[in-house]
């Protein structure tokens, strides 16, 4: 193996518009590459360390998903079931309609949110975090709004399609983590931690962090095109409350943390040290493509070509659609900020690469740093 290649794709984009980025490459559960490049602060120009925290927005997704496939294992639930069956305020949902002439008009759902709506994100939700009824949600919970009243709060507004029938990405995980809360009892975070980083030893990913993780937290950063430079622009605009757990993008972690998460799911659902997460079973129905001919047409971005859409994650299902080096059933997501996870059982290759910046020119790095690392293989 030869990781050259890589060191200079990362010294290439660091010298160009990402603050910093790190890649963390782990080929048959050992770690085989690491590399980090440029300032964690650029006013100060700290360079980037070992154990900097910072925001996984989306990536967050990956980790709710398979709190929620852990409970289906058990029988707790079935993707089938109705959403209302645990959360009951998702029985009877209105959708937002728009008639020929232009005017728009609120009817009732025929269909009810299936918990697979929520895990594939076809429930009918927008990501409108600035919606009246999280508005009025937030000010009723002093600021807090809680995972489960945040919830109770998107079930007021209307649907943008009847559920099942449209590809839309939206806050269906964050319902999701709502609806582990429910069902296994425990809040959110809670569940999180005694059954997923706790026992894979994550000692740095969580919701929120204590005094002595602040002081690693790093600056965040948005590229300003007229200054032609990073400006800092700090917190998680995602987290609408200060309980609010949000499943589709509220952990905090680090590049060595989540990385033992992810090569976790790489060993089809076990680490390493034999702690399981998950079955093989779950994980080969996780990165399945679940996109149908109704669906299909919606998961339209350009930089996922090639791809379907799994249990919340992107899984490669054409390699001549997408030009990409990794085999088929390649899978994981990435973050708002430009964090990205590869995930590849067969090859039995995790990646974890980060950033910190939101703007975060994913399609030109992500599809690049992919080919680049599996041709260093």
């Amino acid at each position: 193996m030869d990781f050259q290649p890589l060191v200079s794709f990362v010294d290439r984009i660091t010298s160009w518009r990402v603050p910093w980025a790190e890649v963390l490459v782990m080929y048959q559960n050992d770690t085989v590459f690491r590399y980090r490049s440029g300032y964690a602060n650029l006013e100060e120009q700290t360079p980037i360390g070992d154990r900097a925290i910072f925001n996984l927005y989306s990536l967050t997704k990956i980790m709710t998903c398979v709190a929620a496939l852990q409970l289906v294992e058990r029988g707790d639930m079935l993707l089938s079931d109705p959403v209302s069956d645990y959360l009951p305020e998702y029985a009877e949902m209105t959708v937002r309609k728009t008639l020929p002439n232009g005017e728009i008009r609120l009817e009732k759902a025929t269909r009810l949110i299936t918990v697979r709506d929520l895990f594939t994100m076809t429930a009918g939700f927008s990501y409108d975090i600035g919606s009246p009824s999280f508005k009025e949600a937030v000010h009723n919970t002093n600021g807090t709004l809680p995972t489960r009243a945040f919830a109770k709060a998107l079930a007021k507004e209307p649907l943008l399609f009847e559920p099942g029938t449209h590809w839309n990405y939206s806050m269906c995980h964050d319902v999701l983590g709502a609806l582990v809360e429910v069902v296994s009892g425990r809040r959110f975070g809670t569940y999180l931690r005694e059954e997923i980083t706790g026992p894979l030893g994550m000692n740095d990913t969580a919701f929120d962090l204590n005094d002595e993780q602040r002081t690693r937290l790093i600056p965040q950063y948005m590229y300003n095109d007229e200054l032609e430079k990073a400006v800092r622009m700090d917190g998680n605009g995602y987290r609408v409350g200060s309980e609010f757990e949000s499943g589709g993008a509220g952990l905090l972690s680090t590049v060595s943390d989540y990385s033992l998460f992810l090569n976790a799911l790489t060993g089809y659902g076990t680490s390493p040290e034999g702690v399981r997460i998950l079955s093989q079973a779950s994980v080969e129905l996780m990165r399945k493509d679940h996109l149908n001919e109704q669906t299909r047409g919606d998961y339209s971005w350009d930089h996922m070509s090639g791809y379907g859409y799994g249990l919340g994650v992107r899984t490669h299902v054409s390699q001549s659609l997408s030009g990409s080096l990794s085999p088929l059933g390649e899978f994981g997501w990435s973050g708002a900020a430009g964090c990205m996870a590869i995930i590849d059982p067969d090859s039995k290759l995790t990646v974890m690469y980060a950033q910190h910046l939101l703007n975060n020119q994913e399609p030109y790095v992500q599809r690049r740093l992919r080919n680049v690392v599996y041709s260093c293989l």
